[in-house]
């Protein structure tokens, strides 16, 4: 049944997953952003690129814009994609006759967006979690047996704070002396805090992504993380889909169910080098940037949760192909800068033939990275437009700085 789908944040490589699954199903896909033409409204299975406010800096003017296009388009199916979209758009959850948005309740999404909620659930479903300490405020850091054990991974708890006036994006930082944290804890504004500092977790990053509905499993994948942007920890850039472990698929399921979750998560995990040990890093409730990996693998997920909130009947897809790789090129491309940067394990390049030379010793190691085969996640023959439009922005980026 062709459906008429909203899909929002069009400059997000999910959205673009998301236009190109859907699109191909038959279903008439429109797009919005806040600058276009956007990444995935660029697509040729996009029907309209909408421009709309941005959601961070004016989420109820975007809420607002969003309600006329529903009204207008007469719109079945609303698909938010970032964080800031689901927090300003899941209260029209009821709200809207004949609109599905097949996602969670605003309580349960604010609930598994908090990084020490889900940090402190996890334990108690056999997940492993980082040893961590929490700052409440600034003045913690320096209260009596509030020793820290550095380096540490600077998380504030949330990753979207503000009001119903303004939202702002917080930021992980790394600190390996103590002047370094004192720096970024005392610059952190009020809103960014409780602070979660934690002692790094060293091995490959791992993500379990679910569609969960009705209290069933309907699809599952998982993959790896090869490389990273920035290079220290970041968005993958170049990743490959592996097996599924029951026991991970349990747990993970579990941590789900503590929160009465249904629709799509990914549950991101980094695996300890020496004890091989799952670590939970955090669980995002929303479509993931390398969604198209999943699809290309053989998990249709964007599909899969429009038919299911639409009420149709599914059976659980579990199964999918294993060993297939994705490339984000222009991602690549900054993976490589920041290595040339910063040298091989993503610290700050020091001064000195040495530090120049393993830098340079890195990005060796990183092009030839790029000889591995892999499908490019944005370059399809059969849809080029979103590339040329991304390799646009790309350069104008590198002009402006």
């Amino acid at each position: 049944m062709s459906r008429r789908i909203l899909v929002t944040d069009g400059n997000e490589r999910a959205a673009l997953a998301l236009v190109r699954s859907l699109g191909r199903a038959g279903h008439e896909v429109r797009v919005t952003a806040p600058r276009v033409p956007s990444l995935a409204g660029a697509s040729r299975y996009a029907f309209a690129d909408v421009p709309v406010p941005d959601p961070l800096e004016a989420p109820g003017a975007y809420r607002d814009a969003i309600r006329r296009l529903i009204d207008e388009e007469k719109t079945h199916v609303l698909v938010p994609i970032s964080e800031a979209s689901l927090l300003s758009l899941l209260p029209l959850q009821g709200t809207v006759d004949g609109l599905t948005l097949p996602f969670t309740t605003i309580d349960r999404f604010l609930r598994i967006c908090d990084k020490r909620e889900v940090l402190a659930a996890a334990p108690e479903v056999g997940i492993a979690t980082p040893h961590q300490t929490v700052l409440e405020s600034a003045g913690d850091l320096h209260r009596p047996g509030g020793g820290v054990a550095l380096p540490v991974v600077v998380k504030p708890a949330r990753s979207i704070v503000g009001d119903a006036d303004q939202l702002h994006k917080t930021r992980v930082r790394h600190a390996r002396t103590m002047d370094e944290l004192r720096e970024i804890v005392c610059s952190t504004p009020t809103r960014g805090f409780p602070l979660l500092l934690q002692r790094p977790v060293r091995g490959p990053g791992v993500g379990v992504f679910l569609l969960v509905w009705e209290g069933d499993v309907l699809a599952a994948f998982c993959h790896r993380r090869i490389r990273e942007k920035p290079p220290s920890g970041g968005v993958s850039v170049f990743r490959e889909s592996i097996p599924l472990g029951a026991g991970l698929l349990h747990r993970s399921r579990r941590l789900l169910e503590r929160f009465d979750w249904q629709g799509v998560a990914m549950v991101e995990y980094k695996i300890d080098a020496e004890t091989g040990i799952p670590h939970l890093m955090e669980v995002n409730g929303r479509f993931w940037g390398s969604l198209q990996l999943a699809v290309d693998s053989g998990v249709d997920f964007p599909s899969l949760l429009v038919a299911a909130a639409c009420g149709e009947s599914l059976r659980p897809e579990l199964g999918y192909r294993t060993g297939v790789r994705s490339r984000w090129w222009w991602g690549e491309v900054d993976h490589l800068v920041g290595v040339l940067r910063n040298g091989g394990d993503g610290a700050r390049g020091q001064a000195g033939n040495g530090a120049r030379a393993s830098s340079w010793g890195a990005g060796r190691s990183a092009l030839r990275g790029w000889l591995t085969p892999g499908r490019n996640e944005i370059l399809r023959w059969r849809d080029p437009r979103p590339f040329i439009q991304e390799t646009a922005r790309w350069l104008e980026h590198v002009r402006g700085r």
